[in-house]
């Protein structure tokens, strides 16, 4: 049976280390003018709030899914999922990160989930890579290659590493 409760558990142990990831990719250094003029030392990225799903995958996939990103799409209980809850235009950002056994994140992407609906709403006019993988709970995912997505607008706000070319990682 899917139990949230552990499996909260569980990836909440990663979220300082994601916090200090996407903490990095929301704030830029200020202007010189406003920081001579304003005090103003850092500027986040865009003005209004940011909300950022995050999914961490536990050690062992990274490897044998080095291009796929994957959302719980069904639970047995019939709950709304994650898949739901993104199409239906909640959340922004995606953080997908891959644990390593000792514990810190092998690798990971932050997804711009703009993108990832704006993909999903053409796909009749493009091929987008994808699956559905059913868990022993009962509980199923959806399966994305990264690499399927159109160039713009850009899926990937930023990564640990690509591990192929054709995928650049955003400074």
């Amino acid at each position: 049976m899917y139990d949230y409760a552990i499996n909260r558990r569980w990836s909440d142990q990663y979220l300082p280390e994601v916090k200090r990831i996407v903490g990095a990719q929301l704030l830029q250094a200020a202007p010189d003018d406003l920081d001579m003029k304003h005090a103003t030392d850092l500027l986040t990225l865009d003005a209004r709030d940011m909300r950022i799903a995050a999914r961490i995958r536990r050690p062992g996939f990274a490897d044998r899914y080095p291009y796929e990103f994957t959302i719980r799409s069904s639970v047995p209980s019939g709950a709304e999922t994650e898949l739901a809850k993104i199409v239906n235009g909640y959340a922004d950002w995606m953080f997908y990160g891959h644990a390593a056994p000792d514990g810190s994140l092998a690798s990971w992407w932050l997804i711009d989930l703009r993108a990832f609906r704006a993909a999903l709403i053409r796909r009749a006019h493009g091929s987008l890579s994808s699956g559905e993988v059913w868990n022993r709970d009962g509980s199923s995912f959806r399966w994305f290659d990264i690499r399927s997505f159109p160039s713009q607008p850009p899926l990937v706000v930023a990564a640990s590493a690509f591990p192929a070319a054709g995928l650049r990682r955003t400074p």
